[in-house]
């Protein structure tokens, strides 16, 4: 999985298909991440402690990393990722302008 927390993502297919968010969660081994504002479920909550209130809260739930498309900060688009190695690092690189992500 080439994606990983705090990358930005554009999403290509659903309900949220061309939102742009930061990515909170990734979780390889499940191949999913939570993005910031995609695929946002309401939940009833109710109070955990004494004075505590509850409610309907808003989350944002796990969708298939396959579905997101890392954001190029050189190119501003959505781009597949490649990988290159440097001084023995393998750094992620964007397959439109090769440019280091």
């Amino acid at each position: 999985m080439n994606i990983k927390k705090d990358d930005k993502v554009v999403v290509l297919s659903g309900k949220d298909k061309g939102k742009q968010g930061k990515v909170l969660v990734a979780d390889p081994k499940g191949l999913k991440v939570i993005v910031e504002g995609v695929n946002v479920a309401t939940k009833h909550q109710k109070p955990q402690r004494q004075g505590q209130d509850g409610g309907i809260i808003k989350v944002e739930t796990p969708i298939y990393a396959a579905k997101v498309q890392l954001v190029c900060p050189k190119c501003g688009k959505g781009t597949r990722i490649g990988h290159k190695f440097v001084d023995g690092k393998k750094l992620r690189v964007c397959k439109k302008c090769g440019a280091e992500i």
